[in-house]
């Protein structure tokens, strides 16, 4: 009798949970994700986390599929294919948007953050609420923000270890004014350029230098055209999982949830992913003979003042809201 009751018990549990998941709503669904760096950058690692926690909920039928190197298009592009409703989801920076949503470049001013912690703390606190409101504003829901790492310094033709070295040096930036801007306080001559061109650009000596995280310089192999790097660690911007405001109102809530879940989940793996690789990419890139310079905390304190008119200038423009949150996030954060 125990043994019926027993067996009777597992089949209960059984059809409650067949039950539940049937009551799950869930389509077939191809979503395409794209991205521009290339498929061995960290970000490659999230999108795979992803895959199997989409997987696992909706019992395969939604599908995720990568797409790296910039093949659906550049950022922009992306990031208006999704506004229009004819792309799923793009893994984008920060800067690209400033231009639908001018606060966004509160994230581009010059060491806005200590370090990695600080940056999660606020992105992944009521300030990033914010933004991901104003984001839906213009048809972009962002599920996550993710890891893309400090900004770096290199040239062709000294090391840089103080502000004054900077002088005179033509360095390729973002077509973003806050960087152009910067670099130019410093003294450098910024030449603003699509990323796709920066390459030869190097290797023609019509810059001297770029900035980007480590992992960027050592997977774009810029260690074949550039000889000095500076850890100056002078700008965070991160990753947004971006998708279609058009298409998410389309979804059930299990699949909303479920995607929400995914890079949510998959973010803690990907930002130790990225730290991973970005230390390993600092080994290599000193293996590949790139002298390596550190800053000091006086040079970056004179860095930092240099571009205080950056600051006043960019946030006496912005809607205040979203910007003070980051900034009394941050003080908060320092003053623990």
């Amino acid at each position: 009798m125990r043994m019926r009751k027993g067996v009777l018990s597992v089949l209960l549990v059984a059809l409650c949970s067949v039950s539940s998941l049937s009551l799950a709503q869930y389509a077939e669904r191809k979503i395409r994700i794209s991205a521009g760096v290339p498929e061995e950058n960290p970000v490659s690692v999230g999108v795979k986390k992803m895959q199997e926690i989409l997987a696992a909920r909706s019992g395969g039928k939604m599908k995720l599929t990568g797409y790296y190197s910039g093949m659906l298009g550049g950022d922009a592009q992306a990031v208006q294919a999704l506004r229009g409703g004819t792309q799923e989801m793009v893994i984008t920076s920060s800067s690209p948007l400033a231009g639908l949503v001018k606060e966004l470049g509160v994230f581009d001013l010059p060491f806005l953050f200590a370090d990695e912690k600080e940056a999660y703390a606020v992105l992944d606190g009521p300030a990033g609420d914010y933004f991901n409101k104003r984001l839906e504003e213009i048809g972009l829901v962002n599920l996550a923000y993710w890891e893309n790492g400090f900004r770096n310094l290199t040239n062709s033709r000294r090391p840089v270890g103080k502000l004054d070295d900077l002088a005179g040096l033509k360095i390729r930036v973002m077509q973003n004014n806050i960087f152009i801007d910067a670099f130019r306080e410093w003294g450098a001559n910024p030449v603003p350029m699509p990323k796709s061109e920066l390459y030869t650009a190097l290797e023609m000596k019509a810059v001297d230098g770029q900035e980007n995280p480590f992992i960027d310089i050592e997977t774009n192999k810029m260690f074949e055209v550039q000889k000095y790097l500076t850890a100056s660690r002078h700008a965070y911007t991160p990753w947004l999982i971006l998708y279609s405001k058009t298409l998410w109102d389309e979804l059930s809530a299990d699949e909303k949830a479920a995607l929400r879940e995914a890079a949510v989940e998959a973010r803690k793996v990907q930002r130790e992913a990225n730290k991973s690789a970005d230390d390993k990419a600092l080994v290599e890139l000193k293996k590949r003979g790139m002298v390596v310079n550190e800053l000091s905390r006086q040079e970056r304190d004179k860095m930092v003042e240099k571009v205080r008119p950056v600051y006043d200038k960019n946030l006496s423009a912005y809607n205040k809201e979203g910007p003070n949150l980051v900034l009394e996030a941050i003080k908060k954060l320092r003053a623990n």
